[in-house]
């Protein structure tokens, strides 16, 4: 296990290092120029060109592209993410700030995906043919084939300006508060419905092929009831391939989460990704992207060790 952990952590340095450098040249060989964005349009006068230029030089614009790389890669290093341009503070301040923001979100819709999906996956393996299992596999196909930002606008529509039951937009503090959990419940659910339709598909298809399985049978012919026989036999050792899903997901939805925070005005990470690249903050995005790497890289190398604890048949040398 120790040798697998090792190997594992030394590949997910290289895919860093791998998003950091495409993520760098991808930047600049976008069009425009960062520094006339926080200049006033008019006036180009030898005033504001001055000014230009030692704002290039202060964030090192004015070197050649192969320097500029280099000291980027050696200041992330030394764990220095730079400068937002646009705000003028740290990059890894920033993101310190807005990072809580974005977890609680993509937390609240993973478990409502895990929550629905899987329900929804084992009665429909539980039913299949049924009235049910139709009914949710078409919960599944509406959930992947709807965009999430129109699913954003509806329930915005619907429930905030129709019905009134829930805020538009924002976010307030106080995790676990009714006012909170008021303003998550639609960005979540935007987030989560298609997930949920994703690891519910999953679930059906690797139930329908555990039910028939000799050992399910004979906990069945024990007399076990229904439950136990779903959740101890069947359900456990379906699981397995679901957990990988559930770890892609969630680096999903923490991407994902740029289309959330945007219809929702949710302070986090996706909005403030959006801000940067429309105003050409080369620190602000590469920092942003590069920790959101970090963090699906670490959760899926989480999901791996996983299988380990729930199925001792798994080993890794």
């Amino acid at each position: 296990m120790t040798a697998y952990l090792v190997r594992r952590l030394f590949s997910a340095v290289f895919v860093v290092y791998g998003v950091v450098t495409l993520v760098f040249f991808s930047l600049q060989l976008s069009p425009g120029d960062p520094i006339s964005l926080l200049l006033p349009a008019e006036g180009g006068g030898v005033a504001s060109q001055e000014l230009a230029q030692r704002l290039r030089a202060r964030y090192g614009l004015d070197r050649p592209l192969h320097e500029q790389y280099l000291i980027y890669v050696s200041r992330v290093v030394q764990g220095d993410l730079g400068t937002s341009i646009r705000t003028g503070r740290t990059v890894a301040g920033e993101l310190k700030r807005l990072y809580p923001a974005t977890l609680e979100l993509t937390l609240a819709a993973l478990g409502i995906a895990i929550v629905i999906g899987m329900s929804t996956g084992v009665l429909a393996a539980l039913n299949r043919n049924g009235p049910i299992d139709h009914l949710s596999m078409l919960f599944a196909l509406l959930g992947v084939s709807l965009p999430g930002f129109l699913l954003g606008v509806l329930l915005m529509l619907v429930f905030a300006l129709q019905l009134g039951w829930l805020p538009p937009s924002g976010r307030v503090g106080g995790v676990g508060s009714w006012d909170a959990i008021r303003f998550l419940i639609m960005p979540a659910l935007t987030l989560g419905v298609a997930a949920a339709a994703i690891i519910a598909r999953l679930v059906r298809s690797a139930m329908l092929d555990v039910l028939s399985e000799d050992y399910v049978r004979t906990a069945r012919s024990k007399g076990l009831r229904q439950r136990q026989v779903v959740l101890r036999h069947a359900l456990r050792n379906a699981i397995l391939p679901v957990i990988t899903v559930i770890g892609l997901e969630f680096g999903g939805l923490l991407a994902g989460a740029v289309i959330a925070e945007s219809i929702f005005a949710w302070p986090g990470l996706g909005r403030f990704l959006i801000t940067s690249i429309t105003g050409k903050d080369f620190p602000a995005v590469q920092g942003t992207v590069m920790f959101i790497a970090i963090i699906f890289v670490l959760v899926n190398l989480v999901v791996d060790l996983l299988y380990a604890v729930i199925d001792p048949r798994v080993r890794y040398t």
